[in-house]
């Protein structure tokens, strides 16, 4: 099992959620470490509502029999569109994501400054799909927003973890979707049938 070592040491840490599948070896990993994660869900950028419903769901199930706590945050799918207006035909790890990814992790440094937790950091880095300097550029963003939390840049795509992820995947018979969320990945997804999009 990887060795995790958490900023200042914290055991207690808000992890923000993208997925089931994604989350689950992030998760383990965690309690093998004996840090507990509060996992907070805000991914409003999941279209449409039924898909965002359905990954809200898996990822819901598996925390919550794992005696976690999972944080439903909302889901205002309108204002994440305003808030990437103009970079509709941006390419994937364009700007367009690190805006994205800049939205969903200010609302989970807030969340946490507010809960009282010091350390966040998040499933997106697990995704070989996605650009890690942009997640990392912002999570520092992010947390430099407020006072008091810390982002934790974690590679969670080592030590064994993206294995693992596909084994607990099967295991739990999880819902693995096939783009990485908004309207945007799934067009760049039907346009492309060999673009490997998940979260």
């Amino acid at each position: 099992m990887l060795k995790l070592v958490t900023p200042e040491g914290e055991s207690r840490v808000l992890l923000h959620s993208c997925c089931a599948p994604c989350s689950s070896a992030i998760v383990e990993c965690m309690l093998a470490n004996g840090i507990r994660p509060t996992v907070f869900y805000y991914n409003p950028n999941i279209f449409p509502q039924e898909e965002y419903l359905k990954r809200k769901e898996e990822a819901k199930r598996f925390v919550t029999a794992q005696g976690l706590d999972f944080v439903d945050a909302d889901y205002d799918h309108g204002a994440w569109l305003q808030g990437v207006c103009g970079l509709e035909d941006e390419p994937e790890r364009g700007k367009r994501c690190l805006l994205c990814f800049k939205q969903r992790l200010l609302v989970t440094a807030r969340y946490a400054q507010e809960k009282g937790f010091k350390v966040m950091t998040t499933t997106l880095a697990s995704s070989r799909w996605k650009s890690l300097e942009q997640i990392n550029e912002a999570g520092r963003w992010a947390t430099q927003q407020v006072e008091g939390v810390t982002f934790w840049e974690q590679n969670w795509r080592k030590g064994g973890l993206q294995e693992r992820r596909n084994q607990l995947l099967k295991a739990h018979n999880f819902y693995n979707q096939l783009y990485c969320g908004c309207e945007f990945s799934l067009k760049s997804r039907i346009n492309d049938v060999n673009l490997p999009c998940n979260n």
